[in-house]
């Protein structure tokens, strides 16, 4: 399962980009939103990879995020994490898409640059478990 993060805002976005971001349920810059590994939204966040960032969450940052911004407890909360990575159920079967975040400790790397170059765009793998520690 992909974590994706608005970075920034919709500024001289074309009309495609910000569909795209609703499709997503990104309405806001710090959003987060869980989706599947596959073609369709694969090709979704190429085309709006200079607004968003993205990688493989875990399951340890699923469940902390759950447990912080859905409000999910206990057994629900169990059920709920190994459902979504599972693929069985999305995020929004357990709560509303949009999980609000708080802007990071420490700032963003940079919202003009790709992550590979030192900023806070694009595909960062991992590291997206970081980043969602920082916001939370």
């Amino acid at each position: 399962m992909y974590a994706v993060i608005r970075v920034r805002g919709q500024a001289h976005a074309n009309q495609k980009v910000r569909d795209t971001l609703a499709m997503l349920h990104l309405t806001r810059i710090n959003n987060c939103t869980i989706i599947r590994q596959d073609a369709s939204y694969k090709g979704m966040l190429q085309k709006v990879k200079d607004f968003v960032t993205w990688g493989e969450v875990n399951e340890a940052s699923l469940e902390k995020l759950l447990l912080a911004k859905a409000g999910l407890e206990g057994d629900h909360l169990k059920e709920a994490v190994s459902k979504i990575m599972s693929g069985e159920a999305s995020l929004g079967d357990f709560t509303d898409p949009p999980l609000r975040l708080h802007p990071p400790v420490k700032g963003y790397e940079g919202v003009k640059r790709p992550y590979r170059l030192g900023g806070a765009l694009g595909y960062r793998g991992k590291d997206i478990n970081e980043l969602i520690e920082r916001m939370l």
